[in-house]
């Protein structure tokens, strides 16, 4: 099938604002819980009349700053509560959010202050301040920078004592569905990042759709863990819907310490991206193997993928199910534990998952709804759900969303969640968007049933000296299957044969040497040369190589000394690798291969 189209349950009203139900919950549901805050180890209530008090205490705050209805202002900090009442509160106001990652460079903020005209900047503490403060000073419309841990909100709330309800009521009465929400830049491989300007009607659309495709998630009663950088619309989608459908939800930063959080905050379900679930996986897999138990984990492994492979085709037999049963005991009870014990689904979106993610997720008991989407999609634009699933697809089109199939393999998307063009950018909106299709870049298919697979991306396919087009996803998800490997970026572009660079997870690494018996300080360098190593890693290339044909397959790899990180600039903030990047500042690697 070439084009499939989801008809809409719900219509966008002309005066759609999501402000709107901050105080509409207050009035009608006061008492109840849609965030909880932490302090120390605990965790502790904030209700619905007083988020609504805080929203509008900062926004009579940004009144008196000099924020205008259509003004922008600027949030530069990791995922935190206070990202959220001032959101929410710009919105009050009539304004729009400019979100920026903090992990963004001093060249990559002056761009975006400087494109958007943002007038007000907070960023969340002194390290961003440290990156942005030349270039907020220069920014030709930015008033002044604030800062959260100095407190930023406290600074503005004091400003608005003279400003009244009303002023607050009258700004936001004036919201309508186009009026500009969120001003997101995407990263962009080449030139200049382009503005993405959602609207209130674009994330409305996107709550009301999703809300449907996922109503057992997206209900009074759920809890959730948000630690994903709010400045991607993934994040703000899922906040959005969340807060719209009485969730509750609890804020995070620290990746590094969210198997502690999990387990204090329990949520009923997690969003994530791919790269977080792979770590989850890898690392279970390689305690396994340093505690002496990884033929128990392969074994709990190939029967949970075969269990949930089962779904698809009437079931599990009783031999399968007893074995299910056994290993839930052994291996999948302790990764449910990890999740904090209540966890019953998991949203995945930002890149691909892949099949083998996704079967082993919900043969543990733990099934992950992928998605599929870009910024300028408002985050999902297709998704799975329990009544509509293919592991491997990113699912259907959602409620009111229509996907075609180009004649070069391209997808193409229609719907109210689609952006209407870029900020400042009528050339480049042009491009994107054709007879009403926005060109999404990716490649994909489309089955009988509507349910979308992506293929890989159009700028991102790999043309060998031989003439032979190469999608790297399937192999580098391979690949990365495996404990030891943190990354792979599969090359060969104009090169007669398929190479792949591959880092080693620093996190597997000692268990290995103990197994091995080789000294702690035995640097990757080192590894790299190891016999034992290259044997397991060739072993891995072949496994992998058997996805695709001769022609496609990796014939020879080589072992970086570093891993690719965010701080080095070569994966984005949702863990998605730079590939123009990567293949510019790791060139001697690649050249090594086929010299």
């Amino acid at each position: 099938m070439l084009e499939f189209t989801n008809p809409a349950t719900y219509t966008v009203p002309e005066n759609a604002s999501l402000v709107a139900s901050v105080f509409r919950f207050a009035k009608e549901q006061p008492g109840h819980v849609p965030f909880q805050r932490r302090k120390g180890d605990t965790y502790y209530d904030v209700t619905s009349k007083q988020f609504a008090d805080e929203v509008t205490t900062t926004a009579k705050g940004l009144v008196a700053s000099g924020i205008e209805a259509g003004d922008r202002v600027a949030i530069m900090s990791g995922t935190r509560y206070e990202w959220i009442v001032l959101n929410y509160a710009i919105w009050a106001t009539g304004a729009t959010t400019v979100a920026i990652y903090e992990t963004s460079s001093a060249e990559q903020a002056k761009w975006i202050l400087e494109d958007s005209g943002t007038k007000l900047l907070v960023v969340g503490s002194a390290t961003e301040l440290d990156t942005v403060a030349d270039v907020a000073a220069a920014a030709p419309d930015l008033v002044e920078t604030l800062v959260f841990d100095n407190g930023a909100l406290a600074e503005i709330d004091g400003r608005g004592s003279e400003i009244g309800d009303e002023v607050i009521a009258e700004r936001t009465a004036g919201i309508t569905a186009k009026t500009g929400a969120v001003l997101i830049y995407t990263s962009g491989t080449t030139g200049r990042p382009k503005g993405v300007q959602l609207t209130h009607g674009n994330y409305y659309a996107e709550v009301a759709a999703v809300r449907t495709s996922l109503a057992f998630l997206f209900r009074p009663g759920s809890t959730t863990l948000l630690f994903l950088p709010l400045a991607h619309c993934f994040a703000q989608a899922i906040a959005f819907g969340a807060f719209e459908t009485g969730v509750t939800v609890a804020h995070h930063s620290d990746t590094t310490t969210l198997v502690e959080q999990f387990a204090i905050f329990k949520p009923t379900f997690i969003l994530s991206v791919p790269r977080v679930f792979e770590k989850v996986y890898n690392g279970a897999k390689q305690k396994a193997y340093d505690g002496g138990k990884g033929s128990i984990f392969e074994k709990a492994e190939a029967t949970a993928i075969e269990w949930s492979k089962a779904q698809d085709t009437g079931g599990p037999g009783l031999g399968l199910k007893l074995k299910h049963a056994v290993f839930d005991k052994l291996v999948y009870s302790k990764l449910k534990t990890a999740l904090g014990g209540n966890c019953v689904a998991a949203v995945s979106g930002g890149a691909a998952l892949g099949a083998r993610l996704g079967h082993f997720f919900r043969g543990i008991g733990v099934p992950v709804y992928e998605g599929y989407g870009l910024t300028e999609t408002s985050a999902a634009i297709t998704v799975n759900s329990p009544e509509f699933q293919r592991v491997g697809s990113v699912g259907r089109p959602i409620p009111g969303m229509s996907a075609k199939i180009a004649e070069d393999g391209e997808l193409l998307l229609k719907g109210p969640v689609v952006f209407e063009g870029y900020w400042k950018n009528p050339e480049a909106t042009a491009e994107a968007i054709r007879d009403g299709w926005f060109h999404s870049g990716d490649i994909a298919t489309i089955d009988e049933n509507g349910f979308v697979s992506i293929t890989g991306r159009k700028k991102e396919i790999i043309v060998t000296a031989g003439g032979k087009n190469v999608a790297p996803a399937i192999l580098e998800d391979a690949i990365r299957a495996h404990p030891l490997v943190s990354q792979c970026l599969v090359v060969g572009d104009a090169k007669p044969f398929i190479g792949a660079l591959i880092t080693l997870d620093p996190e597997a690494l000692p268990g290995w040497k103990q197994r091995h018996n080789l000294p702690e300080s035995t640097t990757v360098a080192e590894l790299s040369t190891n016999p034992d190593m290259i044997a397991e890693l060739d072993e891995l290339i072949a496994t992998a190589n058997k996805h695709v044909s001769k022609a496609e397959a990796v014939k020879k790899y080589k072992v970086l000394d570093a891993d690719f990180t965010i701080e080095s600039g070569e994966m984005t903030p949702t863990m998605k690798l730079k590939r123009n990047i990567i293949q510019k500042e790791r060139a001697a690697a690649i050249d090594s291969i086929y010299s």
